[in-house]
């Protein structure tokens, strides 16, 4: 039997996969008779010192079996491959950004230029009270430093997966005159608070995160608005405008507006979250196409993998959009900004989501008073009307259902609630509902609620805003007792 040098590590510089410490360190033997790689299992790790894996085909029978195997023996050989069990790599944890990083950014939205043009610059200026909301919402804030605003992206589990910042002009558009008109949280830290002193701990952490921006911006949003169909743009910036265009989700049937951050972004990983729910793409205009395509191609992809999703692809720009647009790519909110949005309001979104050309919608300008600015006492810095973002932890509750099944109309029992309220003392400090919820503005909450119910009185998808009523009366009842 000769079967020496039959059997060499492979020559250059190509790497495989190591199966042990699955690093792309590894190369593997190769049959000089044949020309093929050996087993996968067979190669040398160059980690030597961190790994060192090295499979030998002389040293385990290897080349002895295929040797008689070629002869004519009838070998029952196991290749080494399947019977190997590779090293599990151990999964590394994720570090998040502290809640006290982001509440330094909830103010000074005097100084937010994007805030400040959405009240006074924009042709159809916002009311204060929307705005105030978006920012609640959102979580948006300011780096007063230069005035950017700073957009969150906070996951399903309330942590602070990562928080951009981006400064705009007076059109609302990237002001690109400034070398740093789009940055993070986590870099402005480390290249200027931090820069010739030693970080914080957790700021070390994570800088080592292997991907910053891993959830989508707004989910935080989902479980709060667990029936909304959702929308998913590129860019933060043009879910605001789609929120403030069609609607807040407090109504059901309005969209949830959520994004990404690029065109490229759009992965299984990050909308995987959407499971069950209607979701709507926007992508940006683009020549030839492009972005469309992309997305279409992933909506496919993702409606194969998610049960009882749909994923639905706007053509809209695609449409509508010149070609210069297409070269500077512009999005949703490049067109919607030129509208009146009380247009928009007054239009309740469809089923089916068909919005209006925007170049068949009239433009004539708002006759809107001049608006105020807000300072720090204008604005209440990012405290939801309901909810205190703050306390909630990192579980979610059950929706709760009905146990019986709901009678046609609700009338009995909006009655029975508006009359407790009206004969019970409703604390005007924070109220905590469970573990999960606390109401800031009990009396704000009860009147919301109520306006919510009666509106919809028997419609079923609007049961969790009565069973919350019915929740908060029960609290109410023991407290009294």
């Amino acid at each position: 039997m000769n079967t020496e040098f039959r059997y060499r590590l492979e020559k250059g510089n190509k790497k495989h996969l190591c199966p042990r410490c699955d690093e792309k360190r590894f190369v593997k033997y190769i049959d000089i008779k044949t020309g093929k790689y050996l087993p996968n299992e067979y190669g040398r790790c160059d980690r030597e010192a961190k790994c060192g894996f090295h499979l030998n085909p002389y040293k385990n029978d290897y080349a002895k079996m295929i040797w008689k195997q070629e002869h004519g023996n009838e070998i029952n050989f196991k290749p080494k491959s399947t019977i190997y069990k590779p090293k599990p790599k151990p999964k590394k944890s994720i570090e998040f950004i502290p809640v006290s990083e982001l509440k330094k950014t909830l103010q000074d939205y005097d100084k937010n230029i994007f805030v400040q043009n959405l009240l006074t610059i924009v042709e159809f200026p916002f009311d204060a009270d929307d705005v105030e909301r978006i920012i609640s919402l959102y979580r948006l804030g300011t780096i007063a430093q230069n005035g950017a605003i700073s957009f969150p992206y906070i996951d399903s589990d309330q942590n602070i997966r990562a928080v951009q910042e981006k400064i705009f002009d007076a059109t609302n558009h990237t002001d690109k005159s400034k070398k740093y008109h789009t940055s993070w949280l986590h870099s402005r830290l480390k290249y200027s608070q931090y820069k010739n002193k030693p970080m914080p701990n957790w700021l070390e952490t994570y800088l080592n995160n292997d991907t910053i921006v891993s959830c989508l911006f707004g989910e935080h949003l989902l479980s709060k608005y667990p029936y909304n169909p959702v929308a998913v743009v590129e860019a933060p910036k043009t879910a605001i405008y789609g929120t403030l265009y069609f609607g807040f989700p407090e109504q059901p049937t309005n969209l949830l507006w959520l994004s990404v951050f690029n065109l490229s972004s759009l992965t299984y990983e990050r909308c995987k979250v959407l499971k069950g729910r209607d979701v709507y793409l926007f992508p940006d205009a683009s020549e030839d196409g492009t972005a469309f395509n992309v997305w279409s191609k992933k909506a496919n992809e993702f409606q194969s993998r998610l049960n009882d999703t749909t994923f639905k692809v706007s053509d809209l720009l695609e449409k509508f959009a010149t070609d210069r647009d297409k070269e500077q790519g512009k999005d949703l909110a490049d067109y919607l900004i030129k509208q009146d949005w009380r247009k928009y309001r007054e239009q309740q979104t469809k089923s089916n989501l068909k919005i209006k050309p925007v170049e068949n919608l009239a433009s004539e300008k708002s006759g809107a008073s001049e608006r105020r600015l807000f300072s720090n006492q204008d604005l209440q810095p990012v405290v939801d009307d309901e909810i205190d973002f703050f306390e909630i932890k990192n579980e979610q509750p059950k929706n709760e259902q009905p146990k019986n099944e709901q009678p046609k109309n609700w009338n009995e029992e909006i009655t029975e609630l508006e009359s407790f309220f009206n004969n019970t003392l409703i604390p005007d400090k924070p109220l905590k509902m469970n573990q999960w919820t606390t109401i800031k503005n009990c009396r704000r909450f009860i009147n919301s609620n109520l306006k919510t119910v009666n509106s919809n009185n028997g419609n079923k998808t609007f049961i969790p805003y009565l069973n919350q009523l019915q929740r908060l009366k029960e609290i109410l009842k023991e407290n009294i007792k």
